[in-house]
């Protein structure tokens, strides 16, 4: 192969979708390209092209603008031009100039064609629309080096023997005969072939036998109601992730046809080690400061291995916020235990990505407490001091830095009793300017870490219920949301971040992840729901009617290959023995990662101008 061809076939080796090919075709395809050369200022496509083709980007920059002259796409090395040979593209609509004198391949139309007919890698990707493409690309991503683990395996394949039940009026006495009998530490309680509850071993004991109350009475009198349930579908780590964060270890098994078995830790721990679950464990049992700080080392640990086994990003936010929840929880008790009981009612919130369970080792603090309105600040406000200070203190001394803008429990402007509380939102609800809904966005993402629920959810709902009814705030909130748009041919240098310590890189938190945090945000809190987690309310959204399926599953598909992205960019620092972070210098992903990754922005920038729309 000539010289000139062959450094032809070496680039399209690495361009989305010719790296699929075999060595072959693309040792035969690049006879069959035409190679031009347009200076900067050239109208694209060039109005002399009179035969149609796929355009490939070598060299140079080419800006697409709508039929508004909004600039919409970005393309340099690497990037496809499709609008003239496929009539569905939606390049197809826009008109562009060259910004900087450029060298393309061009693959006639008809050729594309025919090589899309002999090659199945080519007729995928050609065919599919910007959601499937993303989805495949997840699915890549995510493929992950072991294969019969916790990520993959689903409930159902786990239940190994048929459900053992019993009714909810028979005695407590035979419940336990039969428990022994059938060597099980839980009994599933089932009236009408509906679960009704469930007992446990910790139940006899602690409900039965340490309260005095007669093994005579019936079971239902110390049974757990209120149950948290999974289907044979749902993945075991999730499952597990479930038990972590509700400090159980039996969840019953449901399906259409009623109750199908019980999981519990033991066999998910049977199945895989579970780091999750052991890290947790080891947090709660810590007697000091020293000893947590020892255990949450172990973190940046357990995000390398999650990343080796596939995890997505929701998967690993789910784990790397169940060991900071148990953190949190034990620093609270450690605190209790030196302060004594506290004086009123009060709520550890915890906010930001804490809040909806997005965390990974690089995290700051977001937190705040809310106490129960007979809070006396001259008699109670040193203890509630006290506390947020050690537990904000614990936290940064475990690894979890302080937030930048100083939402924290310790700062007492974020220490404050239910009605001041109200009188914040309802402040920043009805005054909706700049630095209103930049304070409001602070806390529109809470969770009840510790202490009273009942305290925050009625908060929550008045809150929410105010929101719902103010469109002039919503439409601040939107305008507020629609400032951070993903970045349009983001390895170019004059998108990436331009100076200080991460000059030239990108940030894949702020121009990625955080778009789709707050599309999802606003579009639950128009609704009024009290939804937290981001794919969580992309569902929500979908089932109120804001968003279509197909515009949530490309949304959720970008932010979890962005955030799984970017998590595997921590533990390859992680790795190297480097602090992580969120700045990916561009040479570092390869030329798929950035084909992928354009769809993302693509995704996100479609629902972006939409929200846009409907708020304008």
């Amino acid at each position: 192969m000539e010289v000139e061809l062959q450094e032809i076939r070496d680039f399209l080796s690495h361009v989305v979708p010719f790296d699929q090919l075999n060595d072959d075709a693309l040792n035969r395809l690049p006879s069959t390209l035409v190679v031009r050369y347009l200076r900067r200022g050239t109208p694209f496509p060039p109005a002399d092209q009179s035969d149609h083709a796929l355009y490939i980007v070598r060299r140079g920059a080419v800006e697409l603008r709508d039929v508004e002259d909004k600039l919409v796409e970005k393309l340099a090395e690497g990037d496809l031009y499709s609008g003239l040979c496929l009539s569905d593209d939606p390049q197809g609509a826009l008109h562009g100039t060259l910004v900087e004198d450029s060298l393309f391949y061009l693959l006639p139309c008809d050729t594309l064609q025919q090589w899309r007919s002999n090659h199945p890698v080519l007729e995928a990707h050609f065919s599919r629309t910007l959601q499937h493409r993303l989805r495949r690309a997840l699915e890549r991503q995510q493929a992950g080096e072991n294969h019969a683990n916790l990520l993959t395996v689903a409930v159902g394949h786990l239940l190994t023997r048929s459900p053992v039940t019993a009714s909810p009026d028979c005695s407590i006495r035979d419940a336990a005969r039969q428990m022994t009998a059938e060597r099980v530490s839980a009994l599933l309680l089932v009236e009408e072939g509906r679960l009704a509850g469930i007992v446990t071993d910790r139940d006899l004991r602690s409900r039965c036998i340490a309260d005095g109350v007669s093994p005579e009475q019936p079971v239902s009198t110390i049974m757990s109601r209120h149950l948290h349930k999974v289907s044979r579908e749902t993945p075991a780590f999730e499952a597990l992730l479930t038990m972590t964060r509700l400090h159980i270890h039996h969840l019953p098994v449901v399906d259409s046809s009623g109750v199908a078995g019980l999981i519990t830790t033991s066999d998910l721990i049977r199945q895989q080690s579970a780091h999750t679950v052991y890290l947790v464990d080891t947090v709660r049992k810590a007697a000091n400061l020293a000893a947590l700080v020892k255990a949450h080392r172990r973190l940046p640990e357990l995000q390398v291995q999650l990343c080796a086994a596939g995890a997505s990003a929701q998967q690993i936010g789910h784990a790397v916020t169940a060991v900071a929840d148990a953190l949190t929880r034990r620093l609270i008790e450690l605190a209790e235990e030196e302060l004594g009981p506290a004086p009123v009612a009060w709520a550890w919130l915890a906010g930001g990505s804490q809040a909806r369970r997005e965390q990974t080792v690089h995290s700051d603090q977001d937190n705040a407490l809310l106490l129960a309105d007979d809070y006396d600040a001259t008699a109670h406000a040193g203890w509630f001091k006290r506390l947020a200070e050690s537990v904000c203190s614990g936290l940064a001394a475990c690894g979890y830095y302080d937030c930048p803008g100083g939402i924290m429990a310790s700062n007492p402007q974020w220490r404050q009793p239910w009605q001041a509380w109200r009188h914040l939102f309802d402040g920043w609800i009805t005054q909706p300017d700049g630095h209103a809904v930049a304070q409001a966005v602070n806390f529109l993402d809470l969770r009840v870490i510790h202490g009273d629920e009942r305290l925050f959810s009625s908060l929550q709902h008045e809150v929410l219920q105010q929101i719902r009814a103010s469109q002039r705030f919503l439409t601040a909130l939107s305008e507020t949301a629609l400032e951070n748009r993903p970045p349009l041919g983001f390895f170019r240098n004059f998108v990436l971040i331009g100076e200080g310590d991460h000059a030239n890189t990108l940030d894949l938190k702020r121009r990625g992840l955080l778009p789709v945090v707050n599309l999802a945000r606003v579009h639950v809190l128009s609704a009024g729901l009290p939804v937290i987690g981001t794919i969580e309310r992309i569902h929500a959204a979908v089932d109120a009617g804001l968003i279509s399926r197909e515009g949530a599953e490309a949304l959720e598909d970008a932010f979890n290959f962005i955030g799984t992205l970017r998590a595997r960019h921590q533990a390859s620092q992680i790795k190297r023995g480097e602090a992580p972070d969120n700045f990916v210098p561009p040479e570092e992903l390869s030329a798929p990662e950035r084909g992928h990754l354009k769809d993302a922005f693509s995704a996100i920038a479609t629902l972006q101008a939409a929200l846009g729309r409907h708020h304008a």
